[in-house]
C-alpha cells in the first residue's frame, strides 16, 4: 500500500497478494502450454504474452481514459472538482492524480494508473450533475482509496490472464487449423490445439472468478476507507443510492457501451437485479449500505 492516512486492510493486501500469485503461476502455465503445443511459434507467443503484460501495466491509464473519452482538466476548467480533491489529498497525504472529466450521462466515477503519481481520477459529467458536494467528496474520496491501496494497478495487471488467454485461444485456433490442413492426420495436429484451448479456457475461467471476488472485496475496502477519511459515511450512502437508481434511467446501448469499464467503476453500469449480478464486480447495494450504516453508527458513539 502507498503511504497515506487511508486506514490500512491486510485482508485487501493479502488477497491482492494471492490472487497476482494465482494468476501469475496460470499465466506462465498458459504461455508455456502453447509454447509446447506449437514449439514453431514458441518465442512469438513468449513475446506476445510479455509484451500485453507490460502494455497493460505502461498504459493503464490513457487507456482507460479513452475507453470512456474522458478528457483532463486543468484547475481553471474544473475548479471545484480540483479544489475538493486538493483537500482529500492534503488529508490522506497523498500525492495528487490527474483530474478528468467523461462526457457521459451515466452517473459514475474511477480511478486508473499504474502508480500513485501515474495515477487519474475521472468522473462523469452525470455524476457532477446529481450529487450534492459532500456526497461526491464520499466518491472522490473512494476513488483516491483505490490509488492509495494500490488495487487499481493489480486489477489492471491481473486482467491480462484472461486478456491473454482470449487472444491465444483464438491463435491456438488458428495454429491448430493450420497444423491439421498442412500434415496428416497423425502428426498430432488436433490434439496440440485440444490442449491449448482447454488450458486458455481454464485460465480464463479462473481468472474471471478471482477478479470478481478480488473487486467485490475491493470495492468495500474503499467504501471503508473513504468514510473514515471523510467522517461522512452516511454522504457516501447517499451517493451509492443516487448513482444505482439512476442506472435504471439511461439507455441500455449506453450501459452495454460502458460495461468494459464496470470493475473499476464505482457502481457498476448495469441495470436491475439480473442474472448478470451473480457475477457482478461489485458487492450488493445492500451490503455496501449496511457496512456504511455500522461505520456511522461507530462514528457516532461518544468516546471515553
Amino acid at each position: 500500500m502507498a503511504r497515506s492516512r487511508f486506514i490500512k486492510d491486510t485482508g485487501l493486501t493479502a488477497r491482492m497478494t494471492l490472487v497476482m500469485f494465482l494468476l501469475g503461476a496460470l499465466f506462465v502455465g498458459l504461455v508455456t502450454t502453447l509454447m509446447f503445443a506449437f514449439p514453431k511459434y514458441a518465442w512469438i507467443i513468449g513475446l506476445i504474452g510479455i509484451g500485453i503484460a507490460f502494455y497493460q501495466w505502461w498504459t493503464s491509464d490513457k487507456v482507460a481514459m479513452r475507453a470512456m473519452r474522458a478528457r483532463e482538466v486543468t484547475p481553471e476548467e474544473a475548479p471545484e472538482l480540483h479544489g475538493m480533491i486538493d483537500r482529500l489529498c492534503a488529508m490522506a497525504d497523498m500525492p495528487k492524480p490527474r483530474v478528468g472529466v467523461a462526457d457521459l450521462d451515466i452517473p459514475n466515477a474511477f480511478a486508473t494508473g499504474r502508480s500513485p503519481n501515474r495515477a487519474a481520477v475521472c468522473v462523469t459529467t452525470g455524476i457532477l450533475q446529481k450529487l450534492d458536494a459532500e456526497e461526491l467528496e464520499g466518491v472522490l474520496a473512494h476513488e483516491l482509496s483505490h490509488v492509495a491501496h494500490r488495487d487499481v494497478l493489480v486489477m489492471t495487471i491481473a486482467s491480462s490472464a484472461g486478456i491473454v488467454a482470449s487472444m491465444l485461444t483464438r491463435s491456438a485456433q488458428y495454429g491448430g487449423v493450420h497444423l491439421s490442413r498442412g500434415n496428416n492426420r497423425d502428426n498430432g495436429g488436433a490434439p496440440a490445439y485440444l490442449v491449448a484451448l482447454l488450458v486458455s479456457l481454464i485460465v480464463y475461467a479462473v481468472s474471471f472468478l478471482l477478479l470478481r471476488l478480488l473487486s467485490r472485496y475491493r470495492e468495500l475496502c474503499a467504501d471503508r476507507s473513504g468514510a473514515y477519511l471523510t467522517m461522512k459515511p452516511a454522504a457516501l450512502g447517499s451517493a451509492l443510492q443516487k448513482i444505482t437508481g439512476e442506472m435504471a434511467a439511461i439507455p441500455q446501448k449506453d450501459l452495454r457501451a460502458s460495461s468494459s469499464m464496470n470493475a473499476f467503476f464505482i457502481a457498476p453500469a448495469i441495470s436491475g437485479a439480473t442474472f448478470k449480478t451473480l457475477t457482478s464486480t461489485h458487492p450488493s447495494l445492500e451490503q455496501r449500505l449496511e457496512q456504511l450504516a455500522r461505520i456511522q453508527a461507530e462514528l457516532g458513539r461518544p468516546t471515553g
